[in-house]
């Protein structure tokens, strides 16, 4: 029987209910309600902290390595004017600001060029020659360096195409870090294994703070001012977060998805978590709002077009979803009107708040994304009910849509104030090699890890399947070739973060939050649709428990 009460042969699967249900609408304003004397505290410390910055020499060891620790525990974004400004200066002076002494210190050349290269700053990966053997390759003395070890395993995930010394650092240090873990005291090794987990150039900021904060505690030199300044503003930060699930789960039980439309994934503080990896700061909070209810009616017509929807049912949602308008949702199947009308309601709130901030136009770019996306899935259907197997190019131009990361990086950008202007916007929306690279990985990643479950399922047209018919391999070997096209794709998004950046930095890191997201989430297994575990893990970490103080 279907949700209309009807038998038919409609394709089926069964994802396990919501794990969270209603556990964050607990979450009132009363239960959040942040401290005075806490907030008084972070601002009193964040002073200090500041200071401390400030009296640090300008290119030293000191300064590189506070930068650090301030952005490995996630509050460099008090800073940023701070950071940006000292790490130009050390490149416009990258010539008078090295000593002979630090440029033989692997750990001190390592750190800079990520530094570096993270704000943008296209420094030559030449700065690692002279750590090579007259045959070219890594000195094994070199393994006995752990620190050092680290900073290049860390810098070579920075590579861009062609830096093949980068693709040999990355080789080089995996191997050795591997094989040094278990005689590593107990410190060293809590690193390494966190660095060979979680690269930081691919770890969500929020994510990465909470897992370093134990690691930094047990260093004996850490800065006991910072840290405490990093929990207390964590602790700060988890209660804006929680208070805005809150609200958003209250907004997810009007439509009822287990009623309403029980063949998909009821995922609301799975797709919360997804956005808050874009951004975590306080000022977004009305961007978070509105991609968190897109992605989550994104993740319903992901199971509609992929799992239930009949090919006339879809052909009038498709049909409906170009027209964006109230009138026809009467020519939407009856179990579908609600979730239309949802969509409509929600765009048009995004509508009547960028009104005000006279930013109307942002709504039509995000709309034009979302309609973009829909006729991709349903072409996506087409393949699949005519029984059609396309080119691997074929399916790619297509399936980069179905990601939906074109349609969450444009939305994400609306309500980010004056910086997305209607150039950025028209960037976005043109399918620029970031936002290419971006979806590449999302779709890849994807496709990799669900394979077995599609097949198993009987439903859907996957990359590997497409590479495996046109090019005659095994799925092993389409594997190699896809795992190549998302190394590839990796690259081609940290030479879009180099100066000079097509759009501000500031764009450039949702995007890349956004495919952090995915790396996070699609490493392993499809951790949003089986969340039981390893997600309900980070939701756990991020948005119920505080960091102890």
């Amino acid at each position: 029987m279907d949700v209309n009460g009807n038998s038919s042969g409609r394709r089926s699967v069964t994802y396990h209910p919501s794990v969270w249900g209603d556990y964050f609408l607990a979450y009132d304003s009363q239960l959040t309600e942040i401290d005075p004397l806490e907030e008084r505290e972070v601002q009193q410390l964040k002073e200090e902290v500041r200071k401390a910055f400030i009296a640090a020499p300008p290119a030293s060891l000191e300064k590189l390595e506070l930068i650090d620790k301030i952005q490995r525990l996630g509050v460099d974004y008090h800073f940023e004017n701070e950071i940006e400004a000292s790490i130009r200066h050390i490149f416009e002076n990258y010539d008078d600001c090295n000593k002979e002494d630090d440029e033989n210190n692997l750990y001190i050349v390592a750190l800079r060029f990520r530094l570096l290269r993270q704000e943008g700053h296209h420094i030559s990966c030449g700065v690692f020659e002279k750590f090579l053997d007259k045959n070219g390759k890594f000195k094994d003395s070199l393994a006995n360096d752990v620190e050092g070890m680290l900073s290049l395993y860390e810098a070579a995930y920075l590579g861009v195409h062609g830096e093949t010394i980068l693709d040999e650092a990355l080789t080089f240090t995996t191997g050795h870090l591997e094989s040094m873990l278990p005689g590593l005291n107990k410190l060293a090794a809590a690193q390494v294994t966190h660095a060979l987990k979680m690269p930081l150039r691919r770890t969500l900021p929020r994510v990465g703070a909470r897992e370093y904060m134990p690691i930094y505690q047990q260093d004996q030199t850490h800065n006991e001012v910072l840290l405490r300044f990093a929990k207390l503003d964590f602790n700060l930060l988890q209660k804006v977060h929680q208070r805005e699930l809150s609200g958003i789960t209250r907004w997810w039980k009007d439509l009822d998805v287990p009623k309403t439309l029980p063949f998909a994934r009821d995922r609301l503080a799975e797709c919360y978590f997804w956005i808050l990896g874009i951004y975590f700061e306080p000022q977004y909070h009305f961007s978070r709002r509105i991609t968190t209810q897109i992605i989550s009616l994104c993740s319903i017509l992901d199971d509609l077009y992929d799992v239930y929807g009949t090919h006339d049912e879809l052909q009038l949602f498709t049909n409906a979803i170009q027209r964006f308008d109230t009138s026809a949702s009467n020519e939407v199947p009856q179990y579908l009107k609600k979730l239309y009308l949802t969509i409509l309601a929600t765009t048009t709130e995004m509508e009547e708040v960028m009104a005000k901030e006279n930013k109307l136009f942002h709504v039509a770019y995000a709309i034009g994304e979302m309609k973009k996306s829909v006729r991709a899935y349903h072409q996506e259907f087409m393949w699949f009910y005519t029984k059609h197997v396309p080119t691997f190019e074929e399916y790619l131009k297509v399936s980069l849509a179905t990601t939906c990361y074109m349609t969450l990086a444009t939305t994400s950008l609306v309500g980010m104030g004056d910086i997305v202007t209607k150039e950025v916007l028209d960037w976005i929306t043109s399918e620029p090699l970031a936002i290419k690279a971006n979806c590449s990985i999302c779709r890849l990643m994807d496709d990799i890890i669900g394979h077995e479950f599609e097949q198993e399922r009987g439903h859907v047209v996957s990359a590997v399947e497409c590479y495996t018919k046109e090019y005659n391999v095994s799925e092993q070997e389409a594997y190699v070739e896809i795992e190549k096209l998302i190394s590839k794709a990796w690259k081609d998004l940290n030479q879009e973060c180099l100066h000079p950046t097509p759009v501000p930095m500031k764009v450039l890191l949702r995007i890349m939050n956004l495919t952090r997201v995915i790396f996070l989430l699609y490493k392993d297994k499809d951790n949003y649709t089986f969340s039981q575990v390893k997600l309900k893990y980070f939701i756990n970490t991020i948005l119920v428990q505080p960091v102890t103080i």
